[in-house]
């Protein structure tokens, strides 16, 4: 089963570019730059990886980005979790973004994106891997900040496919960013919003995400099998979920792959992601073995969760249709 997992076609929805960044390229971006790191080798870094909860996880992962300064920093980080995506059989990813935390550091958007989309370009080129970005707002900054940086967005609107919500849930409700994404439906952007596990408000902030902003998927979501109604709306209007075992893991104690089972059992489009791999220290197809360990998922099941990640992404029907098609082949060979 873990062959069979490490060697299928996949797709990655819900990953921060931030959340990538290896130790290692974190020393050597530091170094370059003359950063001075507060720890002495990586694995003292990865040692105070001690996160019990969201905000816990948030105040090590801003205070690790200070080592992207330049272009090519953008360029080294997006091309290296590409590279290692592609070692994973992972085809296609959807990269999220957060301009805001580098721009607050005095970090030109330009900068950002333009490394970022030279990886893309080179990652597609030469190893066979292509990918989106999303521009991620950080929901306990202002709307005002997200509204400025969607402005900062519209030359690179080509390089873009969504938009969407991350950072600290607490007291940050979807609707408070209604106006943002409204505007960005309009320029043509694909929406979604996180909906972490066990957040207060979770039920009103999900029927939020899909009532009031009309979002086009939901990243975790986990909270709405407490409610059929949410259920229901998620099946009807074909919402994917991305959620990610082993950051879920750090909050509940568990991969959720009792959830997982059981939005299998509603014929919801639930996928599987790694969301921060970096830091916790699993990539798609550690995430896809262990969720498969925990919840003894059989081959059926595990091939499903892969061809949602394929039928939810902000692709065209031809693509879709072709990445699905070598996953069919490479399951009845």
């Amino acid at each position: 089963m873990q062959t069979f997992i490490e060697k299928m076609p996949k797709a990655e929805l819900h990953v921060h570019l931030e959340g990538t960044l290896e130790p290692e390229l974190s020393f050597a971006l530091a170094k370059k730059n003359g950063i001075e790191m507060s720890y002495k080798t990586p694995q003292e870094l990865i040692a105070a990886y001690d996160f019990h909860d969201l905000p816990s996880f948030l105040t090590i992962y801003y205070a690790g980005m200070n080592v992207l300064v330049e272009e090519d920093d953008f360029y080294q980080l997006t091309y290296a979790y590409l590279t290692k995506a592609r070692s994973e059989e992972t085809l296609y990813a959807e990269l999220f973004f957060d301009p805001q935390a580098h721009t607050t550091r005095g970090i030109a958007f330009e900068t950002i994106i333009t490394g970022i989309h030279k990886a893309q370009v080179d990652a597609e080129q030469k190893l066979g891997i292509k990918s989106q970005l999303i521009l991620c707002f950080l929901r306990d900054m202002s709307a005002e900040s997200a509204m400025q940086h969607l402005d900062l967005a519209m030359p690179y609107l080509d390089w873009i496919v969504g938009v969407g919500l991350d950072s600290d849930e607490r007291n940050n409700p979807p609707i408070k960013f209604a106006e943002v994404f409204a505007k960005a439906k309009k320029m043509g952007l694909k929406l979604t919003m996180h909906c972490d596990v066990n957040q207060n408000n979770t039920l009103t902030h999900i029927n939020q995400c899909i009532s009031e902003i009309q979002v086009d998927r939901i990243d975790h979501g986990i909270n709405s099998l407490e409610s059929e109604e949410l259920c229901t709306l998620i099946k009807d209007k074909k919402l994917g979920l991305t959620v990610c075992p082993v950051s879920n893991q750090f909050v509940v104690q568990s991969l959720t792959s009792d959830e997982i089972h059981k939005m299998l059992d509603k014929d919801m489009l639930v996928t599987i992601n790694s969301d921060d791999p970096a830091y916790f220290r699993a990539y798609l197809n550690e995430n896809l073995v262990k969720l498969q360990k925990e919840g003894g998922f059989n081959q059926a099941q595990i091939v499903t969760l892969v061809a949602n990640a394929f039928k939810v992404a902000w692709l065209d029907e031809v693509t879709k249709e072709n990445y699905l098609n070598q996953l069919e082949d490479y399951v009845a060979q």
